[in-house]
């Protein structure tokens, strides 16, 4: 057959990627390039939009090149986005009105605080929390406290949308597109009829006229400018970063579960075509939506402390040099000692910003090494803790969970998981999973690929850490960690 490539566009946090991969899903050529992060007083966290725009081009620029193939040959591109991050532009010149709110900015909190009330509105319809994570009441914001954003808006002039709409819009000269999992990260969207919700938005006061169009995550809804690349390419992939993961790791069958280690800790689990309520304050989220079928939901648990608590374990404590020492330094039991990591408060299943970060059953007997291993207990914990409610809500009992991010090269970490899970976690070969699973749905939709079941041949495993704990003592473990969990939310009371 003829050789046929996508372009995987990963637009991060920290730095936007481009990556091409082949029909086989290999990756010839790589780019990245970083972006200047905004901290204009704490708790707020802004992006400048041409930067990112800027460095996406010059990402997808390099890895193009590196892959020495031409715009011709490039069948389609994929995009995949950090979710949540807001921004508001000029349609009419495309110029941006402010600085993009990151998902990490916290300065809508009071007025999320003010809606708890609306908790169950919020929750029934979006699937989601009234929580300033979420996109809604940062548009709010922007619309409230940016000068002429109403009235651009009265005009019909104003453009909002998450980060996959601003580089769709730049990288095709004017559409205002995204995809339905992205949607329904906004607190806007209903995730069961499908649409922007009039009863969200009023509460909220968003105009509809501001919003993109919603699209399935795989189709070929837009083309780029030709001035771009040299060629015009179907945008035939849309899909946020965990849901681009999730469809990277192949777990597209309901009950199929990947956790993703970086700074924080992002686990989901497939749930099918029907969108299943948590009892347990998860997210309901849908991940992904291909061509002529149903949406596919997952549910979702964030942990807020995942691998930055290895890096207050070296930068905080100075205990280690570098991150990866800390697999010397672990010891092979915590010597009772037990760290919750509550530095930002609690994620799921707990959602407590009041916690804070406990080490306790520190005796004279306590060595460095104690602590080393507690902090990486501590990400296994909390992973165990959203897979047993993800088993509680939806009644699946999985036989395995894949892994990806950065913290999986920590073959001692991934080990304790797997002894505190008590299920084997499977690593990948390939670990883009984030830009694999946008390249996936983008080539699903320009024929790449004829089917799901052809890619998941590409999924193969690197290595599989098989638990070796008895349950009495993963038990015991898990009980005491409870205990610790519950003292971390006595300290605010």
């Amino acid at each position: 057959m003829r050789s046929q490539f996508i372009l995987a566009l990963d637009q991060g946090t920290t730095s936007s990627r481009a990556i091409v991969f082949d029909h086989q899903a290999r990756a010839l050529g790589v780019g990245q390039h970083e972006f200047r992060q905004y901290f204009p007083s704490p708790g707020l966290v802004e992006h400048d939009l041409e930067e990112i725009w800027q460095s996406q081009c010059a990402a997808m620029q390099d890895a193009v090149s590196q892959a020495e193939v031409s715009a011709q040959q490039i069948t389609a591109i994929g995009i995949t986005n950090q979710r949540e991050t807001i921004a508001i532009w000029d349609k009419k010149s495309g110029q941006p009105l402010f600085h993009a709110l990151v998902w990490q900015d916290k300065r809508t909190t009071s007025l999320m605080q003010e809606l708890a009330d609306q908790a169950e509105l919020i929750h029934a319809k979006s699937g989601l929390l009234p929580d300033p994570y979420f996109s809604a009441s940062k548009l709010k914001w922007l619309l409230d406290n940016v000068d002429q954003a109403r009235a651009l808006a009265d005009q019909g002039r104003l453009a909002a949308g998450t980060i996959d709409t601003w580089l769709i819009y730049k990288l095709t000269g004017g559409e205002q597109i995204t995809d339905i999992g992205n949607a329904s990260r906004t607190l806007l969207f209903n995730i069961h009829t499908l649409k922007w919700d009039e009863d969200l938005m009023q509460l909220f006061d968003i105009p509809s006229g501001i919003l993109p169009q919603v699209v399935p995550s795989a189709g070929q809804h837009a083309r780029t400018a030709k001035t771009l690349l040299g060629a015009s390419i179907p945008i035939a992939g849309i899909a946020g970063d965990q849901h681009a993961a999730l469809f990277g790791q192949n777990c597209v069958q309901p009950g199929m579960v990947k956790n993703t280690y970086g700074t924080g800790c992002f686990m989901l689990m497939n749930t099918g075509t029907a969108p299943i309520k948590s009892k347990h304050n998860l997210l309901t989220t849908i991940v992904w939506q291909l061509p002529d079928a149903k949406p596919v939901y997952a549910l979702e648990g964030s942990i807020f402390v995942g691998g930055s608590a290895i890096q207050w374990l070296r930068d905080g404590l100075g205990l280690i040099k570098e991150a990866d020492a800390i697999n010397q330094l672990a010891a092979d039991d915590n010597g009772g000692v037990y760290f919750v990591p509550a530095l930002v408060g609690l994620g799921a299943p707990h959602w407590d910003p009041k916690a804070r970060g406990l080490l306790i059953g520190i005796t004279r007997g306590t060595q460095a090494s104690h602590l080393a291993r507690a902090v990486l207990e501590s990400i296994a914990f909390q992973t165990v803790e959203l897979a047993q409610a993800m088993q509680q809500d939806c009644g699946f009992t999985f036989e395995a969970m894949r892994a990806d991010g950065g913290a999986t090269a920590s073959a001692r970490l991934m080990q304790i998981q797997a002894d505190l899970l008590g299920v084997p976690v499977q690593v990948p070969q390939v670990r883009e999973t984030t830009a694999l699973g946008c390249a996936y749905l983008a080539g699903l939709a320009a024929g790449v690929w004829d089917s799901q079941d052809q890619i998941a041949k590409h999924w193969q495993l690197a290595h599989s850490y098989e638990p070796t704990q008895e349950p009495d003592e993963r038990e015991g473990l898990l009980k005491q960690w409870r205990a610790a969990v519950e003292r971390s939310k006595d300290w605010a009371s």
